[in-house]
């Protein structure tokens, strides 16, 4: 009897640990609240709440996922010092991670572009996040992001920016 408990533990337990892993692999769409701060040339800087959508692809490779999506962030955020205003923030990412039972950390890096009333730029951006499913198809997760931008203020100058976003996915 003894053998037979052993025997079926050592079934269930794999069966078991398969049904709280998570399928990641598809394509995804969903919207973006967050906060960005930003820090511009002779103090000017400031913060501001965004709105956004993304819409991306994940692909499951057993322990870890990776994918790649596009994102729009939509500001209004005023720099000071007659620096202008950074208007929104777009993204191509890159993101590979682990899971952790049902939850996904993941890295990301990918290019940015921020769009201001004194200029655009394309720079890096990188980060890290973290996933969890609510039921089958929705997903909430939150990011930190990094972008450094070049020339994009009035005054010519530099604008580094910090993005904490809020995210909600639903996967097809």
């Amino acid at each position: 009897m003894k053998l037979i408990r052993a025997l079926l533990s050592v079934l269930l337990i794999p069966a078991a640990q398969v049904a709280l892993a998570e399928d990641w692999t598809g394509p995804y769409a969903g919207f973006t609240f967050g906060y960005t701060d930003a820090d511009g040339p002779g103090g000017s800087g400031g913060n501001s709440g965004s709105i956004g959508a993304n819409i991306g692809y994940d692909l499951d490779l057993g322990s870890f996922v990776v994918g790649g999506e596009l994102e729009y962030d939509r500001l209004n955020l005023d720099l000071g010092a007659s620096e202008g205003s950074l208007d929104s923030v777009s993204r191509v990412k890159l993101r590979g991670g682990y899971e952790f039972g049902r939850a996904l950390g993941y890295v990301v890096v990918g290019a940015a572009r921020a769009n201001t009333s004194g200029d655009s730029d394309t720079a890096a951006v990188y980060g890290i996040g973290v996933a969890y499913p609510l039921g089958d198809r929705l997903i909430i997760s939150g990011e930190a992001l990094r972008q450094n931008f070049n020339d994009v203020t009035r005054s010519r100058g530099d604008l580094d920016t910090k993005t904490f976003n809020l995210r909600t996915t639903f996967r097809f």
